[in-house]
């Protein structure tokens, strides 16, 4: 029996207020495990929250097939396969797929990653059992037409050329690859116009059937629903999906460099973009708290931070400067970012460099370490306040390992932070000699002297 138009339009209309109203909550206080963890018969982990406060279900499922586990030269071939999976299935069109969602007012998306894809659902209450249907055909059955293959290609390189233009981008690409050089996390996840064209729909299909297994997989339930019900839903539409073997593709892990590498780009523009850094940490190093903090008072804290305090407040070099690592699975980065006048370039490395330099010789004052502290204890509860955080930070606690006490643990782990510890890290992972700076703006008027 379908709708009515009026109450397609109250079921959209309701759905908006509820996204509303939970944007609108504050900090919440979690006392004790956020979610519910058991590993399924066909080896899915399968996390639950109930949430009874709406009647609105948030579904997220991570698969580890992100780009990580890709060949140097099928480049794109996981952002690929993860952007096709709700472009028709052995049953439903593209234009299906999205009628049906549509009409409940729910959404159904899906989205490439360097560790993982995910396939996210949002969906009323009444509407789940279409929600789940969807979501597992897309997983399931998705069948990668050769003109849906061709549109989508068409769309990424194009994506790829306008991104040429863009001075940010082409700066990020360039540091990425120069940090992590042979290493997956080096090339573009939406590979390039060469890696793009040589893909095949076999490729493809080869990468779903290998890496989208239910083994392979995290499954994230949170909202007005109960444990029951999510197995029992879980059983019906993915009770057909079969764990396999699942090769074992870990890459080696990147290594620092030896002496700058700077890399120079010319283009004709009013400000040189500037990016400073090198190989950071991975996300299950026991240090990642320690330089949580310290980078929060180096560049990481906005206004807060010494970087902005001395380019922009006290030199005038740049509107915005920051500092971050980028802790992924197996490696992350460190830099510092930010852009300036061409002819202010050497200036503001001089700085950037200077206050580096400061954090690793000089230990901080009480004051810094209890702002930097108080601030990422006092924000953290803002990463799960809605629904749809909790199903995505759910996902990412169990991919990387944090235990479901994360949420507990995180403020003792920050708060147990000494200022011995931010130099001690400071030292340790921060680095102004084998460090990688790109610069892209006009050469001539910048005169790098690095």
């Amino acid at each position: 029996m379908h709708e009515s138009g009026s109450q397609r339009l109250f079921n959209r209309i309701l759905l908006l207020s509820l996204f509303v109203i939970l944007s609108s909550f504050g900090s919440v206080e979690c006392h004790g495990a956020l979610a519910e963890r058991k590993i399924l018969p066909n080896g899915m982990v399968l996390l639950h929250a109930e949430k009874k406060a709406l009647p609105m279900i948030k579904v997220v499922v991570a698969i580890k097939a992100g780009s990580v586990i890709e060949p140097a030269q099928k480049a794109g071939l996981a952002n690929l396969t993860a952007d096709l999976l709700n472009e028709g299935t052995l049953g439903r069109s593209s234009r299906k797929i999205s009628d049906e969602i549509d009409f409940v007012g729910g959404s159904l998306s899906t989205s490439g990653g360097i560790d993982y894809i995910t396939v996210t659902l949002s969906v009323l209450k009444k509407d789940i059992d279409l929600g789940f249907d969807l979501l597992a055909d897309i997983i399931l059955n998705p069948a990668f037409s050769e003109e849906e293959i061709r549109r989508r290609k068409a769309v990424i390189r194009s994506s790829i050329i306008q991104q040429r233009e863009d001075p940010g981008t082409v700066a990020s690409k360039a540091f990425l690859r120069a940090v992590y050089g042979d290493h997956p996390y080096g090339w573009p996840p939406e590979g390039t116009e060469e890696s793009i064209e040589a893909m095949s729909r076999q490729d493809i299909t080869d990468f779903h059937r290998i890496f989208y297994a239910p083994n392979n997989s995290i499954m994230s339930v949170v909202g007005d629903i109960s444990e029951h019900e999510v197995t029992d839903l879980t059983e019906k539409y993915l009770g057909n999906w079969k764990k396999r073997d699942i090769p074992q593709k870990l890459p080696q892990s990147p290594r620092f460099g030896e002496n700058p590498l700077v890399i120079k780009l010319h283009k004709d523009i009013s400000q040189a973009h500037v990016i400073l850094g090198h190989l950071g940490i991975s996300r299950d190093n026991p240090d990642y708290y320690a330089v949580s903090v310290m980078n929060y008072i180096l560049g990481g804290g906005g206004f807060a931070s010494r970087l902005m305090d001395n380019i922009r407040d006290n030199k005038g070099l740049s509107y915005d400067v920051h500092s971050s690592f980028s802790a992924n699975k197996y490696a992350g980065t460190f830099l510092v970012g930010l852009q300036t006048k061409n002819t202010s370039a050497n200036s503001a490395i001089d700085e950037i460099l200077k206050e580096i330099n400061r954090i690793i010789s000089e230990p901080v004052s009480d004051k810094d370490l209890s702002d930097a502290k108080s601030y990422l204890t006092g924000s953290f509860p803002l990463r799960i306040d809605s629904n749809s955080k909790i199903a995505s930070f759910l996902a990412a606690v169990e991919y990387y390992g944090l235990g479901l006490d994360y949420v507990e643990r995180y403020k003792e782990l920050i708060g147990a932070v000494t200022t011995d510890d931010v130099q001690r890290v400071a030292r340790k992972y921060l680095n102004t000699k084998d460090y990688i700076l790109v610069v892209i703006g006009n050469m001539d008027k910048a005169s790098l002297k690095y």
